[in-house]
């Protein structure tokens, strides 16, 4: 069964989108990765994966939520400056390493730097979100990370505005709601 719920990919970053794969509050709370087929859909439609993947590796929904639950805990810990285990993440990188090749492109006259999934194995589908994860972890600034500012959405996004002042996960959805309730409030006040 693959998941009906459509994921939110709002963050402007592969690992945020991957970590908010399980969003919303109490009873509301949405499971994006829900199965094998579903973390394979998930992955096609982050544009990691452009194979056909007719049989998803057994168990590959499993380590995705072990995955994602272990990048939400370095996500929060590097925020918070203390250190978190990265056993989740490092073993998906290691076990999950592209294959670099060096190709003759007869069109250009020159060489090309090819990379190549490793295998069809969870490890290495996978691998793009964690080696996203690292690159987030050990390049970019963390307090540009920020969870929307809703009160129901605990969605987490990237801030690349120019004046860094993003409050919601997306316009479209929170930000407008919210807005709308400011503007009743004020109404409703005034009256």
């Amino acid at each position: 069964m693959t998941s009906k719920i459509t994921p939110p990919f709002i963050a402007s970053n592969l690992a945020i989108d991957f970590i908010n794969t399980q969003f919303g509050v109490g009873e509301e709370q949405q499971e994006c990765l829900e199965d094998d087929r579903s973390v394979i859909a998930w992955l096609q439609q982050a544009c990691v994966l452009s194979e056909e993947c007719e049989s998803p590796p057994a168990g590959i929904a499993h380590l995705a939520r072990e995955l994602r639950d272990n990048m939400r805990d370095l996500l929060i810990s590097a925020q918070q400056g203390r250190a978190a285990d990265p056993t989740v993440v490092n073993h998906v990188l290691e076990r999950g390493y592209p294959l670099e090749k060096i190709e003759w492109q007869p069109t250009a006259s020159a060489f090309q730097k090819k990379i190549y999934q490793r295998n069809m194995e969870s490890e290495s589908l996978l691998q793009p979100v964690a080696s996203a994860l690292v690159q987030l972890l050990t390049e970019e600034d963390l307090q540009l990370v920020k969870e929307c500012e809703a009160s129901d959405c605990v969605l987490l996004f990237h801030d690349q505005t120019k004046s860094h002042r993003r409050r919601w996960c997306s316009m479209a959805s929170c930000g407008n709601r919210m807005k709308a309730a400011a503007h009743r409030a004020r109404q409703k006040t005034s009256t």
